[in-house]
């Protein structure tokens, strides 16, 4: 339902600037009749029941069934009205389509950090298509921020440890003020910056005007130089579960429990391994908390998020994932293949056991050879990287 702008109100720049001004519509109008209402009927009860005389006594009055019903229905039904839009406008805004352009976003006092799927990164200014659906994944790397842009009627708290999401479809050209609207520190006022709706055309010509690598590419880097792919590995199993396909699907971890393997498990998965481990594998790989930024885990999170389904030849299942013995295509079983099937490496298993890349498991374990790395894969400093070698 699309109305007219109000008075006093921002610019309807989005496909749901429309729907959230006739909502406000709906509950001032209500507001203000009630309001009319309740103010009309004391001045009239109190000229109709005034007192007459001083002997004059009132007369007693039963009650009313139907004044009563009345009064409690209607308001019951006002309610509801409001709820049910509410929610239905609620799960439009904060389900963002599957279809979406992405962008990643990180607040820092005080700016905000664009990055674009194609590599281009701003601060304090965003460019966008008109027309395109937009979905933008956000954190921050100090303290609570809001990400806001009025003409677009959407409004996210970006909050430290965690991702939020947002989406808009701007509906015209234009710039459009971006606000951060929690408190934020001395300089919050002026953490603001601008959306730039641009034609289709003119958008692509300015992706294409250069750039740097893209998320998932300079994550695929990052995944490369904290030595991740020694334990996380795509041509057979390692001692830390195959990240090739496997985000948005469930995933078994100690306890019996599944877990869907999303933005905010895998960060989870690099700062806290021994939150949720991999049922099957051993909580070997330490933490990256502090160690990679916000930008460096979202990029870490786009080069997972890109791998596609395992290729024939490789491991095609983690272990204990619930669905079965996990296997591989020569018919060994991913423990017999793993050198660290059950538990940390012993004294006398790191000498002369150097994997490719000269770095021993000694070395691994203590973290004091290149790249910080460590005895397990995905993450910490072999096992860091992203996907954390125990999930």
């Amino acid at each position: 339902m699309q109305l007219p702008r109000l008075p006093f109100t921002p610019e309807q720049a989005s496909t749901v600037s429309g729907e959230v001004d006739a909502l406000y519509t709906y509950l001032v109008a209500i507001t203000i009749f009630f309001s009319v209402l309740v103010t009309v009927l004391i001045f009239y009860f109190a000229v109709k029941y005034r007192r007459r005389s001083e002997n004059e006594l009132p007369q007693p009055i039963a009650g009313s069934v139907k004044l009563e019903t009345m009064w409690t229905v209607i308001p019951f039904l006002i309610a509801m009205t409001i709820f049910v839009w509410g929610a239905s406008l609620y799960f439009t805004l904060y389900r963002p389509p599957k279809d979406a352009i992405e962008i990643y976003v990180v607040g820092k006092q005080w700016m905000w950090k664009f990055q674009h799927t194609e590599g281009q990164r701003e601060i304090n200014e965003l460019h966008v298509p008109v027309g395109a659906k937009v979905k933008l994944t956000m954190t921050t790397e100090d303290v609570i921020h809001s990400f806001a842009v009025p003409a677009f009627r959407i409004r996210s708290d970006v909050v430290p440890g965690r991702y939020t999401f947002a989406w808009f479809e701007a509906t015209k050209t234009g710039r459009y003020h971006i606000f951060c609207t929690e408190f934020c520190g001395t300089n919050h006022s002026g953490m603001t910056g601008w959306v730039e709706v641009m034609e289709p055309t003119a958008y692509q010509a300015w992706l294409a005007g250069g750039g740097s690598d893209s998320p998932a590419a300079q994550g695929e880097k990052l995944f490369q130089s904290l030595g991740c792919a020694t334990c996380h590995r795509t041509d057979t199993q390692g001692r830390g579960p195959v990240l090739t396909g496997i985000f948005g699907k469930p995933q078994r971890v100690q306890g019996g429990a599944d877990v869907v393997v999303d933005e905010a498990y895998l960060r989870e998965s690099i700062t806290n391994p021994a939150a949720k481990v991999v049922d099957g594998f051993q909580p070997i790989m330490p933490s990256y908390q502090g160690q990679v930024s916000e930008e460096q885990l979202l990029q870490l999170i786009a080069y997972i998020r890109s791998l596609g389904a395992p290729d024939q030849g490789t491991t095609m299942t983690n272990a204990g994932t619930g669905q079965g013995e996990p296997s591989t295509t020569t018919g060994i079983a991913p423990d017999a293949q793993r050198s660290n099937p059950l538990g940390p490496t012993s004294p006398n298993q790191m000498q002369g056991n150097t994997p490719p890349g000269g770095l021993s498991p000694q070395g691994r374990r203590s973290g004091q050879t290149g790249g910080g790395t460590s005895q397990t894969g995905a993450g910490s400093n072999q096992s860091r990287g992203s996907g954390n070698s125990n999930r």
